[in-house]
């Protein structure tokens, strides 16, 4: 049909020179702020012969308006026109020029602006006689705020053989513009495999002609939507590999794929591949463009800082407890053996750090959502923690002491230094470990650099990242007499020492908490129930030496038989709050932000300390707290205690891998204003003064239903 359509309107306007002149054939338009919309037909007059007329609807879009393509993307809605009231019109069959791309309030999305014409292909009842087509139009076009726009159009055409050449150039214009299909696309091969575990759309196609600038716009029906497509090219253009983000799923309405693909102003088509039982491989090599030697240093400085700032961050807590039960062991030794403790111990911050990193690196290459303290999400993680750190808070608090066999005893003792650096590294180890629930300034943009490059990037990145972590056990080792500038040993010793103990105490509370937000109350009950029992049997003083390790197995291997089973699949609602959080919801925020609402949008986590630090110091007092209270503002909160996709792929659109995020949207910002990692009061109200702008709520201008 649509090669009859350009077939037909070709001939029109060939044959213009020979038809006599006609009035030109348009409807009155309709205008608005928005939008100019008219009908126009490439006839102005029915002829004797042929029961097809070619025409369009013509929409001039005003500046910085869009409107939307028949799978709008997550959220819009597509034109629709109803015909019912048309004469001698037994069809008429609505053609989509190829859309482009755009971003509405952080949110892609898939449609035009400008001016486009949607070719029609009429198809008369009766041949020869007159005709009229009524519209009765409904579509929406966004800008800052997004306005339905309902009207009737209507075109006369009487009997005739008249030609309008201009409606006829422009209908034909568009007309290339609509995507082909069937065997004269030149694709060789297409297959398709949609992953719903890892919520990924993968796509390869071979095609005759070489590709030079693709894009993707892929259909699954109503209510499913996709991301932006990360897309590689091979074998001289011709191969074409690409993987999509599902944003929403509605498995109802879902079909098979339908990919319309574009590929500059001349080539678009449209094709549903075959199904793939597997991800395509690419048949190429995925790379990417190497930063430059300045690029990888200002960004190791900067993740240096980073990792420096993390050891005054709120989650330093436990992380000081343990470093200074280090420090306080070494009052009176010599200073090799200070320095090489405390050698180690920075060995042992960095090594956690490049086990994250290939962690990490794997996980990036097998396609997961990864980032920064996203380990505080697994109850298995979670639960080993707590049992750590229960048999460390019971050893400070003089429950038990952990001492190594005689014979291993002896021989580290004749190898001189060795002796206690394995609890050195340790100590380090989970220093770092305790650390990843926070993030810091500088943190964000560095990890955001390494988890969108190579693997050497995500290696520079977090070595320099466990280098700034271990700066305070660096300063130490380099100047070991520092050690001498603390009291003598004595009884403030044993104090200090239960004092730490209670932090640790603390902290597994801490963690109980966050297990109890990740997998359920029974889940963290267990869990908490092992590490008291573990504590308590290693406190008893008659237990025999040879038990204690078969209970610390017992408790472990408890841990991971019992509480996956006890996961709950609800998480539990965030601590109670001084207002209302509105739920995250992506598409809300468009809606919110053209009412002329202001958004502020805060991703937390039960697990993320730095959100708390936020939340208590600046969210939830005044002059925040009473601005956020304020009629148009939305405060809308985003759990992150749990995996949540829609939430990672909202963080990776501004970069982040990492939490706390605060975004404000408004009228005068309506794709965002990301602020700071720490927050201010400051910034906080220059923001969402900054996104009002200058508008009025302009309610009762959007439909419910966008």
């Amino acid at each position: 049909m649509l090669k009859m359509l350009r077939s037909a309107i070709g001939v029109a306007v060939t044959a213009v020179g020979l038809a006599p002149a006609a009035q030109a054939a348009s409807s009155e338009k309709f205008d608005s702020p928005a939008l100019t919309a008219r009908l126009i037909a490439a006839q102005d007059g029915v002829p004797q012969s042929g029961r097809t007329l070619s025409a369009g609807l013509d929409l001039q879009l005003g500046d910085g308006w869009k409107t939307y393509w028949r799978s709008p993307g997550e959220v819009g809605i597509p034109p629709s026109v109803d015909w019912t009231g048309s004469e001698n019109v037994s069809e008429v069959e609505f053609l989509w020029p190829a859309p482009k791309r755009f971003t509405a309030f952080g949110i892609e999305n898939f449609g035009y602006h400008g001016e486009v014409v949607f070719p029609l292909r009429i198809e008369l009842a009766r041949q020869g006689e007159a005709a009229r087509l009524q519209a009765e139009i409904s579509l929406l076009v966004c800008s800052d705020i997004c306005v339905p726009q309902d009207f009737d159009l209507s075109l006369d055409l009487p009997a005739g053989n008249g030609i309008d050449q201009p409606a006829a150039e422009r209908i034909a214009g568009f007309l290339t513009r609509v995507p082909a299909e069937g065997d004269g696309i030149g694709i060789e091969q297409a297959l398709v495999h949609l992953d719903d575990e890892t919520r990924a759309l993968t796509v390869s196609l071979r095609s005759a002609t070489p590709f030079d600038d693709p894009d993707i716009f892929t259909e699954l029906g109503a209510g499913n939507a996709l991301g932006k497509p990360e897309i590689r090219l091979g074998d001289g253009g011709r191969s074409l590999w690409a993987t999509l983000p599902v944003l929403s799923t509605d498995d109802t309405t879902r079909h098979d794929p339908v990919l319309t693909v574009t590929d500059g102003p001349d080539r678009a088509f449209a094709i549903t591949p075959n199904r793939a039982a597997e991800a395509p491989a690419p048949p190429f090599s995925i790379t990417a463009v190497s930063p430059g030697i300045e690029t990888l240093i200002w960004i190791a400085l900067v993740a240096f800082l980073g990792g420096l700032i993390l050891n005054v961050m709120p989650c330093v807590l436990p992380v000081l407890s343990i470093k200074l039960s280090t420090v306080i062991k070494y009052g009176e030794q010599d200073r090799r053996t200070v320095r090489a403790g405390f050698l180690a111990a920075a060995g042992g911050a960095l090594t956690f750090m490049w086990g994250l990193a290939l962690i990490l690196f794997l996980l990036q290459r097998a396609g997961v959502v990864v980032g920064w303290g996203l380990q505080f999400q697994n109850p298995l993680f979670l639960s080993a923690m707590v049992l750590l750190l229960s048999v460390f808070s019971a050893n400070m608090l003089g429950g038990f002491e952990l001492s190594l066999p005689s014979g291993l005893q002896t021989r580290l003792a004749n190898a001189g230094r060795g002796q206690g650096h394995a609890a050195d590294f340790l100590t380090g180890m989970f220093g770092a470990v305790m650390a990843t629930p926070c993030s810091a300034p500088f943190l964000g943009t560095a990890i955001a650099f390494a988890l969108a490059g190579h693997g050497i990037d995500i290696f520079i990145v977090f070595t320099s990242l466990g280098i700034g972590l271990a700066v305070p056990y660096l300063v130490v080792a380099a100047v070991p007499c520092a050690v001498a500038l603390l009291p003598k040993p004595g009884r403030w010793m044993g104090v200090l020492k239960i004092a730490l103990g209670i932090f640790l105490v603390a902290t597994v509370a801490w963690l109980l908490w966050v297990l109890d937000g990740v997998a359920g109350t029974a889940a963290a009950a267990a869990a908490g129930g092992l590490s008291l029992f573990l504590a308590v049997a290693l406190s008893v003083r008659r237990l025999p030496r040879l038990a204690r390790w078969p209970i610390v197995a017992t408790c472990a291997g408890l841990a991971l038989i019992t509480v996956p089973r006890l996961i709950e699949p609800e998480a539990t609602e965030l601590a109670a709050s001084s207002f209302h959080w509105e739920t995250f919801d992506r598409a809300e925020i468009a809606r919110r932000v053209s009412r002329g609402e202001v958004v502020f949008v805060d991703v937390t986590a039960d697990w993320c300390l730095t959100c708390k630090a936020n939340k208590a110091l600046v969210i939830e007092r005044n002059p925040v707290l009473t601005a956020l209270r304020a009629e148009g503002t939305v405060p809308m909160q985003a759990d992150w205690t749990r995996p949540d996709k829609s939430i990672s792929r909202y963080l990776e659109r501004f970069g982040r891998y990492g939490i706390p995020f605060n975004a404000v949207y408004g009228p005068g910002a309506p794709d965002g204003i990301v602020l700071s990692e720490i927050l201010s009061s400051d910034a906080v109200i220059d923001a969402l003064r900054s996104a009002a702008g200058n508008q009025t709520t302009t309610s009762g201008l959007f439909d419910q239903n966008w």
